[in-house]
């Protein structure tokens, strides 16, 4: 190997410099795996894992007393009423008598659910213009989409267009794919 050694080394000084480095790293290396100390040398160090019952003790010294331990009186939580479903006696009756239920309020929706899909999944495409997508709140790159209506939005947002893919799947149903649609149409007009 010495001769391979000394053949390659004596090509040329950039040869030489490379050999030199290979053999100092790998020197390096190989006294850095040693784990062993060196004979009569003591190690000076102090490590964590020999100071944790010292640490433990003293935590437990300088702790309060179970029974010392007074904790502020705290009102308690209030209840939050949840919606009920409407009974046969709170549906709207339409022209034909037939009970019909009561409307939704789709405003909130398209803010709330909207403006969260917006910034979970639209964001990422329409605040910047990604792959021509309309930014968000410029009237002018919305205005000929939405001459072509709400409806061709839905569409379009749910089911892919053009660089666009499908909106609507296991995480995201239609509805809120059309709020987040009327959240930023709301946005541009």
């Amino acid at each position: 190997m010495s001769k391979a050694v000394s053949k390659l080394g004596s090509k040329n000084p950039l040869s030489t410099a490379l050999l030199t480095t290979l053999v100092l790293a790998l020197g390096i290396s190989i006294s850095a795996c040693s784990s062993e100390p060196e004979a009569g040398a003591e190690s000076e160090e102090i490590l964590a894992v020999d100071r944790v019952d010292q640490a433990a003790d003293i935590a437990r010294q300088l702790a309060p007393k179970a029974e010392d331990m007074k904790f502020p009186a705290t009102a308690p939580a209030p209840v939050v009423a949840a919606e009920a479903t409407p009974a046969a006696g709170d549906m709207a009756v339409a022209a034909d008598g037939a009970a019909a239920p009561a409307a939704e309020p789709t405003e909130d929706l398209a803010v709330n659910v909207g403006a969260e899909l917006y910034n979970k999944k639209c964001m990422a495409c329409h605040a910047a213009g990604v792959l021509n997508a309309p930014k968000y709140g410029d009237a002018a790159a919305w205005a000929p989409r939405i001459a072509k209506g709400k409806e061709t939005l839905y569409t379009h947002a749910s089911k892919g267009f053009n660089q666009m893919n499908a909106q609507v799947n296991a995480e995201v149903s239609e509805e809120q794919v059309h709020a987040a649609v009327d959240y930023m149409v709301a946005a541009a007009s």
